[in-house]
C-alpha cells in the first residue's frame, strides 16, 4: 500500500434490514486495490433515497448483506491495482456509480444501464459510506476544480439520472414545459436546472411554499403546492388547457395518472422510480388518442456523467447540498431524510 494509507478504518455496514438502528459503524483494515481498480479515500459521500431502500429492504429485491451503502462520492486516489495508468495517486476524483460489463453492445454504445450485468455502486456491492473504498478504476471520474469534495459528491446520481431522463429519453427541447415532481428531492432539484439549461419552462410541484421557493432560486418558472391545490388542474391553467410536453415522475402511486393526463398531445412522462408506490393505474384512451409515450429510464452512461461534470466545471450547473453529517452520525443524515423537509443533497464526512 502507498504511503499514507492507514492500516484500518471506518465503514457504514448494513447486516440486516430496519429502521435507523441497522446501521452499524464497523472497524476494519483498509482495501487494497485489485487489478483494474482504484483505492478512494473518500472526503465525502451523499445519500439518495436508494440508501433508505437497501436500509429497509424492498420487497421483491434482494440485496447482498451485509452491504456497506452508498452510491455517491468524492475523494482522493490512495492508490491503484495493476494495469491502471489513470487515474493516478494524488488525483481528485468523483465517482460515477454505475457498473456494467464494458462488453456487450449496450456498454460499447454507450447505453450501459441496458447492460445484463449492470449494477449500482452500494446496492448490488459495498458502497461510499467508509473512510476508504475500492472501485472500478473507469468510475474515478475528474473532480471539477470549482467544487468542494462536499459539493462534488451531490453530483453523480442525481444529476446522471435527471439528464438520461431528460436529455436521452425525454429528448426536451427549447420552449417546451416540463413538470417536475417533488421539487426537494435530489432527482428533482437536478432536472429543474437540466431542463433549464436546454431552454424549457419549468413547473415544480412541492408540499411546501418554503420549497417552491429554493426551486424557483434554481430556475423554475411555476410552483405548485400539492398540499393546496391540484397539480393537474394547475399545469391545465398554466398551460391554456394545452398541458406539459414533459412530466419527470419518481413518486409512483400517488401522481402517475395524473401525470399521464396532465400531458399535452405528443407528450412524454419519464419514470426513474416509485416513491409512493410501484403499483398504478391508468386509462390508456388518452395514451393512444395523444400519441403519448411512457418512458423508463435507470441512471445513465459515465460519458454522459463526464459531459455532466463539464457543464459544472463552467458554472452552468450547480450541485444542491441540503445538509453535511460526520460518517459517525449516518442515522442521524437517515432520520433526516425521512422527514421529507429535506432540499437537495445530505452528505457525510469522513
Amino acid at each position: 500500500m502507498s504511503s499514507g494509507v492507514p492500516d484500518r478504518m471506518r465503514r457504514v455496514v448494513i447486516r440486516r434490514h430496519g429502521s435507523f438502528d441497522v446501521l452499524e459503524i464497523e472497524h476494519g483494515p483498509v482495501p487494497e486495490p485489485g487489478p483494474g481498480e482504484a483505492l478512494l479515500r473518500v472526503k465525502a459521500a451523499s445519500l439518495n433515497h436508494l440508501d433508505t431502500w437497501v436500509r429497509r429492504g424492498m420487497e421483491g429485491v434482494t440485496f447482498p448483506l451485509p452491504i456497506v451503502p452508498g452510491s455517491d462520492a468524492s475523494g482522493i486516489v490512495a492508490a491503484v491495482g495493476a494495469g491502471v495508468s489513470s487515474p493516478k495517486p494524488g488525483d481528485e476524483v468523483v465517482l460515477s456509480p454505475g457498473t456494467s460489463c464494458g462488453r456487450c453492445v449496450a456498454c460499447a454504445s454507450g447505453r450501459e444501464p441496458l447492460c445484463r450485468h449492470y449494477g449500482i455502486i452500494g446496492e448490488h456491492g459495498n458502497g461510499t459510506d467508509a473512510e476508504f473504498a475500492v472501485f472500478p478504476a473507469a468510475n474515478c471520474l475528474p473532480k471539477p476544480k470549482n467544487l468542494s469534495f462536499e459539493e462534488a459528491a451531490a453530483v453523480p446520481l442525481v444529476f446522471l439520472t435527471a439528464w438520461h431522463m431528460l436529455v436521452a429519453r425525454a429528448a426536451v427541447r427549447p420552449g417546451e414545459t416540463v413538470l417536475v415532481h417533488a421539487a426537494g428531492s435530489g432527482v428533482s432539484s437536478a432536472a429543474i436546472q437540466v431542463a433549464k439549461l436546454f431552454g424549457a419552462r419549468v413547473f415544480v410541484t412541492a408540499g411546501a411554499d418554503s420549497k417552491l421557493e429554493k426551486a424557483r432560486a434554481l430556475g423554475a418558472d411555476e410552483g405548485i403546492n400539492y398540499r393546496s391545490s391540484d397539480f393537474l388542474s394547475e399545469v391545465r391553467r398554466l398551460t391554456g388547457k394545452r398541458g406539459a410536453d414533459v412530466v419527470i415522475d419518481h413518486v409512483g402511486a400517488d401522481t402517475f395518472e395524473r401525470s399521464v393526463r396532465a400531458l399535452a398531445p405528443g407528450g412524454r412522462v419519464v419514470t426513474c422510480g416509485g416513491s409512493s408506490g410501484p403499483a398504478v393505474s391508468l386509462d390508456v384512451r388518452p395514451i393512444f388518442f395523444k400519441g403519448l409515450s411512457i418512458l423508463g429510464s435507470t441512471m445513465g452512461s459515465r460519458a454522459e456523467l463526464l459531459e455532466i461534470l463539464d457543464h459544472f466545471a463552467a458554472g452552468r450547473l450547480r450541485p444542491v447540498v441540503d445538509s453535511t453529517f460526520p460518517l459517525a452520525d449516518v442515522a442521524k443524515a437517515h432520520r433526516r431524510m425521512a422527514e421529507r423537509d429535506v432540499f437537495g443533497k445530505i452528505v457525510l464526512i469522513p
